[in-house]
């Protein structure tokens, strides 16, 4: 176990852009992907993002994203983690898998969790330099970089969804029902 030994890896070859693997699983598992070309237009991306969908300017937010202008592109910003009442969610995340299309979140007290889980909409900004091929990848990373995982790590692989009830898929039960991720340099 010390070892951390990485076990069989899938028997297909990923293709050799990771970005491209990763946007083609977003749209498969129903997230939807957008670029922006510096960390300061992601509020621009956003308001375009919620206007598409007819969503109301106001997101809640990671305390790390706060500074960025989210009033200068008319968003309305709660700075503060996620309750019942918040219609979208805006956050960062530790790294995402190209394989999947997955973002991995870890829960950290600055880093809430109920701000990706708890609104219909979580937007999650991803930069392009943590993103990763596999799993075991992202694992190794957690191990360099934070040494002991957090209490949670939790895995978003496009909106949330079911079949309990008479296998009829229910998107949105246990989550957001829309997953949107903003890729940045």
């Amino acid at each position: 176990m010390r070892e951390h030994e990485i076990g069989p890896l899938p028997g297909i070859a990923l293709p050799p852009d990771g970005l491209t693997q990763f946007r083609n699983e977003c749209e498969r598992l129903g997230s939807t992907c957008a670029e922006a070309l510096r960390l300061e237009d992601v509020p621009r991306e956003v308001a375009s993002y919620l206007a598409s969908k007819q969503l109301e300017p106001r997101v809640v937010l990671w305390h790390e994203l706060a500074s960025l202008d989210w009033a200068g592109a008319g968003i309305a910003i709660d700075d503060r983690p996620a309750n019942g009442t918040d219609r979208v969610g805006v956050t960062g995340c530790f790294c995402a898998i190209a394989e999947t299309g997955t973002v991995l979140l870890l829960s950290l007290p600055s880093r809430p969790k109920a701000t990706a889980l708890l609104p219909e909409t979580h937007i999650c900004i991803v930069s392009k330099m943590r993103l990763l091929d596999t799993m075991e990848e992202a694992f190794a990373r957690i191990r360099n970089e934070v040494g002991e995982p957090p209490r949670a790590t939790y895995f978003v692989s496009g909106p949330s969804r079911t079949a309990d009830i008479e296998q009829t898929i229910v998107v949105g039960a246990h989550g957001p029902y829309r997953v949107h991720v903003v890729l940045v340099p």
